[in-house]
């Protein structure tokens, strides 16, 4: 099993980022200032060496491959179970808007498509739920996935605390990030994490909040967790990575060049 190594502290905000599902957001462009300085070198290799043929092209195969690689109840470990509703509209993906709330929009044109499943670990002896999910995206290019990446830092300065949805919100982040061969980091190209408070109009709170988000080639995978009343962050932290490690594995089979 892969394992995402520790990532290296890149901003330390007042509040922060996370999507309402798995932190989502269009690709950006150049024009989006903060976000072109973290965009990675263009020369890195990608860490897959992929069979060009095994690509997809269409939104009929990215949907495709995202049904083998998207995590399922099993990729967390024991006692997860599905949440309902269990899978988003593929037709849509979580945006943070201008006023620093999520919504579920179009996806823009650079995405193939995207999907987000919802998981949990159920209340027990005293202990809230933990809330999870998983995403994934095909996106036309890697260009594209590794724009996504970039911005996502700068969504954790711009908006110091987020709304998820409605009775739900994130802040005190910590943002950090390790391109491939950083840290040991050789799981992915970039790979992105957040941990930060989470409070609930129905769980209380502040509970453990984690994010993490890994790009290879034009393909990004996403975990969230959220925890409850008696949750530990390393309990989260061991479910989000263990998934996160799994998509990674199933992408890597499902596209790489066969010997």
């Amino acid at each position: 099993m892969l394992a995402l190594a520790p990532l290296l502290l890149v901003a330390a905000c007042a509040g922060g980022g996370g999507g309402g599902a798995a932190k989502e957001r269009p690709s950006a462009s150049p024009a989006h200032g903060t976000a072109a300085a973290k965009t990675p070198d263009a020369g890195a290799g990608p860490v897959i060496d992929a069979d060009p043929a095994r690509l997809p092209a269409t939104r009929k195969a990215a949907l495709d491959l995202i049904g083998r690689v998207i995590a399922d109840p099993e990729s967390f470990g024991p006692g997860v179970v599905e949440r309902r509703p269990y899978e988003s509209d593929p037709a849509t993906w979580p945006v943070l808007g201008a006023d620093c709330v999520w919504r579920q929009e179009k996806p823009t044109s650079s995405v193939l498509a995207t999907l987000t499943r919802s998981f949990e670990v159920p209340a027990a002896r005293g202990k809230g739920p933990i809330r999870l999910s998983a995403v994934m995206t095909v996106h036309r290019t890697r260009e594209d996935a590794r724009w996504e990446m970039a911005e996502s830092i700068e969504e954790t300065m711009r908006c110091p605390t987020q709304q998820l949805r409605k009775g739900e919100l994130i802040g005190s982040m910590i943002s950090t990030s390790l391109m491939r061969g950083e840290g040991d980091q050789n799981n992915s190209e970039d790979a992105l994490t957040e941990a930060g408070e989470y409070r609930s109009s129905v769980l209380g709170g502040p509970h453990p909040y984690l994010w993490q988000q890994a790009q290879a080639l034009q393909f990004t995978v996403a975990v969230t967790g959220k925890g409850a009343k008696g949750r530990a962050e390393k309990e989260i932290d061991d479910l989000t990575t263990q998934a996160q490690a799994v998509m990674l594995t199933r992408l890597g089979s499902a596209v790489a060049k066969q010997s």
